[in-house]
């Protein structure tokens, strides 16, 4: 995910959203795939996200995070297809495995509430601030300043700390480690002892971000003392809206 979560500047219409505009949307659009049935309706959510991304300049983002998740969407496809057995058998194989029709399509269905799931967050996170967001998690939810801190620091993380990993990797690599094997058991073998480096190294860098958020005050902070106002105006309503009947369309379908 490394890039994939960066917040992207720019003048969109999504930019310009209040950011708990931009929240609520987001998880109404992945609420909404988990209450529908509709293998369509979900393909529309996906599409839907594609458009917005677009809109904010940014494209090929929803692309990139489809190939990300295109290894994990095949393992979880295959294991979801032997697992359901109702439904018409469309293929038997000798150790008594079974692929029925309902097995195929909530394999599919399964797959894309994933990935229609994830995309929604990843478009928020790419057009709001790490600082709006605790702000609005702070003064409107009435969120303790150092949880909502906690949660928008560990999403700056996630991409330090798949440089470190690459790092790390390239390094053993130098040193004859076959990471670029294609075997995937033996790549998750040699990538677990990569834990325990990572593991140290990202408890220095806590330690000394510890230490300078309390030089700045940061016990002191609470609910009012955040510096900036967010302002709704037509264009959330028209973000509420556009929830709202996603939200139907999803009941309905």
């Amino acid at each position: 995910m490394n890039g994939l979560l960066d917040y992207v500047p720019g003048n969109s219409i999504l930019h310009s959203l209040n950011p708990l505009s931009k929240l609520a949307l987001s998880l109404v659009l992945c609420m909404s795939c988990f209450i529908s049935d509709s293998h369509f309706f979900i393909a529309g959510v996906i599409a839907l996200v594609f458009l917005m991304s677009a809109a904010a300049g940014i494209p090929e983002r929803p692309a990139r995070i489809v190939r990300s998740l295109s290894k994990l969407c095949c393992v979880l496809f295959i294991v979801q297809i032997f697992f359901v057995r109702e439904g018409t058998v469309l293929l038997f194989l000798p150790p008594g495995i079974l692929i029925t029709d309902r097995g195929l399509l909530f394999s599919l269905l399964f797959v894309m509430r994933l990935i229609a799931a994830t995309l929604p967050l990843a478009l928020m996170l790419s057009v709001t601030r790490m600082s709006d967001i605790s702000n609005v998690l702070t003064r409107n939810f009435g969120i303790p300043y150092k949880y909502t801190f906690a949660l928008t620091t560990a999403i700056r993380f996630i991409p330090l700390f798949a440089q470190e990993a690459a790092a790390i990797m390239e390094a053993q690599t130098a040193r004859g480690v076959e990471f670029d094997t294609k075997n995937f058991f033996k790549k998750t073998a040699l990538i677990l002892p990569l834990c325990v480096p990572l593991l140290i190294s990202s408890v220095r860098r806590i330690e000394g971000l510890a230490v300078s958020a309390e030089l700045r005050g940061f016990s002191l902070r609470g609910r009012k003392n955040g510096y900036k106002r967010y302002r709704f105006g037509a264009l959330d309503a028209a973000a509420f809206i556009l929830g709202a009947l996603v939200i139907a369309g999803a009941v309905i379908i």
